[in-house]
């Protein structure tokens, strides 16, 4: 039996610039988001900076028009609880891929509910609440979350939620609307004050129409490895896992539903789609200014190939990964683009790399700088 190819390092990072668009080679948001899967969105700059690294001439008001007017782009929770913006006729594959997520979710609201009523009234009455929650935003108008307990008075019963020392009283309003947005029966809507607020208007997710076809699990999540195997490829089973937040029985499973091809990396095994084994071609140099918990940094759990030695100052201590500079195919965080008031955004220096890179991350931070026209464009990774 020949030996698995390799696919080294080098190549590797070739794949990843090339089909994340870290050149902006992405013609439109859509394409942009497809190239990475999903965008992060725990802090709502990172959707807006990350589409800017890879759409030439993006301007703030071409998400808006994906989101909120062709609705091409459904922002909502997926895997590992994360909020992403996803490719609206996607969004059945996500749910599916994990709706483990939110079954889990809904036995914990119960509990919850429990404490502040008899058990058994439980069942009925939360039927009966997400039902006039539901028929509330079937109207089409789009609601604050406090426009919404106001009509449905339910929602303001408080419950304590966390566990131990971590508890705290929140309405019933904030994880009931979560929870009906994780099940697709609701979608959030414009946020509420500019594009870097984290509060939303909610709608019924009829917005979307055909973006709410039902998917069974297995399906969804074979078409989630699917399109994680074609832009990250190769993973280890390892980077699957994290990425989906699945057992190992169910990442294996779509793997050999995949009919997926080993190959080697220098981790060990790794997994491509099997029209994915030749090699990649070669790449022109450039430079990429990413945000904070952009979808390509957050890619892998196993980054050496990418990372080099410096894995430590990038992330925090929650694995979440702060502004970055890349260079050519290879990543190198040169410092963090930040804005002061009445100065160009301009990046730190951690280390020197030469002319051209400090020139190609200078343009890239005088443009982003101009972009943003005064606005405060450094994402929060404490958020994700």
């Amino acid at each position: 039996m020949a030996a698995p190819r390799l696919i080294d390092d080098a190549e590797r990072r070739v794949r990843l610039v090339a089909r994340h668009h870290l050149m902006r080679t992405a013609p439109d948001c859509v394409t942009a988001v497809r190239g990475i899967v999903a965008l992060h969105s725990s802090d709502p700059a990172t959707p807006y900076l990350a589409l800017w690294a890879r759409v030439p001439g993006f301007t703030t008001a071409l998400l808006e028009h994906a989101l909120y007017e062709a609705r091409s782009l459904w922002r909502l929770h997926a895997m590992r609880r994360t909020l992403f913006v996803v490719p609206s006729e996607e969004a059945p594959i996500f749910a599916a891929g994990s709706r483990a997520v939110a079954v889990a979710q809904r036995k914990q609201l119960a509990k919850w509910l429990a404490a502040e009523m008899d058990p058994g009234d439980v069942p009925h009455w939360l039927a009966r609440v997400e039902a006039k929650t539901r028929a509330l935003l079937a109207d089409g108008i789009d609601r604050r979350t406090q426009d919404v307990s106001k009509l449905v008075p339910e929602l303001a019963l408080e419950l304590t939620v966390g566990s131990g020392k971590y508890t705290q009283r929140s309405p019933l309003s904030s994880r009931l609307l979560y929870l009906l947005a994780m099940e697709g029966h609701i979608a959030r809507a414009q946020p509420i004050g500019t594009w870097r607020s984290s509060q939303y208007h909610w709608l019924d997710s009829c917005a979307f129409g055909s973006a709410r076809a039902i998917l069974e699990d297995e399906t969804g999540r074979l078409e989630l490895a699917r399109r994680y195997l074609a832009t990250h490829g190769p993973v280890t089973l390892a980077d699957l896992r994290w990425w989906t937040g699945w057992t190992a029985r169910q990442a294996t499973a779509a793997l050999a539903g995949l009919s997926a091809v080993a190959v080697a990396v220098a981790a060990g095994e790794g997994w491509v789609l099997p029209a994915d084994v030749d090699a990649a071609p070669a790449l022109v140099p450039g430079v990429a200014l990413l945000p904070s918990l952009d979808p390509t940094a957050m890619g892998w759990t196993q980054r050496d190939w990418y990372l080099g030695p410096h894995r430590a100052p990038l992330y925090d201590r929650n694995g979440n990964i702060g502004p970055t500079v890349w260079v050519d195919t290879h990543r190198r965080r040169l410092g963090a683009a930040h804005r002061r008031h009445g100065r160009h955004a301009t990046p730190g220096r951690r280390r020197q790399r030469g002319n051209n890179c400090d020139r190609g991350t200078s343009v890239g931070a005088h443009d982003m700088a101009r972009h943003h026209r005064g606005d405060h464009a450094l994402p929060d990774p404490a958020r994700a």
